[in-house]
Formats: C-alpha cells, sequence, structure tokens
C-alpha cells in the first residue's frame, strides 16, 4: 500500500505543476486562456487528492489521523478551480483577473497542504 500511496502523492505533485505551470505560461499571453496543462492539472489534482484521502482514512494508525477540516477545506478549493477551469477552458481568452483567480486558489491550496497542521 505504500507503494500505492506514493505514486498517488507524485501524481499528485505532478497534477500541481502541470496547474501552475500551465497558469505561469498564461502569463505572458497577450489573450491567456486556459490550456490543456491547466485543466489535466486540475483533474489529476482532484482525483489523486481524493485517493489519498481515501487511503489515509482506511490506515489504522494511532500516530495518524486525518484532519477532515484541512481535507475539506483544500477540498472545496480544488473544486473551485476545477469548475473555474472546467468552465473557461473553450473560450478564446479569459480576464487576467480570473486567470489570476485559478493561479492564487492553485498557490492557496499548496499554502494549505504545506502550512495547516
Amino acid at each position: 500500500m505504500d507503494f500505492v500511496r506514493d505514486v498517488l502523492t507524485l501524481l499528485h505533485l505532478v497534477g500541481f505543476a502541470a496547474l501552475f505551470g500551465g497558469f505561469f505560461v498564461q502569463l505572458k499571453a497577450a489573450r491567456p486562456v486556459v490550456n490543456n496543462a491547466m485543466l489535466h492539472g486540475a483533474l489529476t489534482q482532484l482525483v489523486t487528492g481524493v485517493l489519498l484521502v481515501g487511503i489515509a482514512s482506511g490506515v489504522k494508525d494511532d500516530d495518524f489521523t486525518v484532519d477532515n477540516t484541512k481535507i475539506g477545506v483544500k477540498l472545496l478549493v480544488v473544486l473551485g478551480i476545477t469548475v473555474l477551469v472546467f468552465l473557461h477552458r473553450k473560450r478564446p481568452s479569459i480576464s487576467r483577473g480570473m486567470l489570476f483567480t485559478i493561479g492564487g486558489l492553485t498557490l492557496l491550496n499548496a499554502i494549505i497542504a504545506v502550512f495547516w497542521h
């Protein structure tokens, strides 16, 4: 089970890199769009995050408990990102405000993951 968790963790990080990297690529664009990296990164983050929580919840370890509040907040944020990315994926361009909302929520989710104990 450790191997599966490690693979899912790696894929979760790859999803973050794709989503955040896709955001950074669009910063230079005259007419930013939701690119495939952002879409697939958001979906990867959502799916692997849910699977990771499912695995962690099934572990019977007195030294480890799932912080359901943290996970709930992270789930709401990634659902928001995924909805925004999905709804704007086929538009010819998106506003800078929408671009920064997607990037800001992505960064917020990483901050929650790292600093919320």
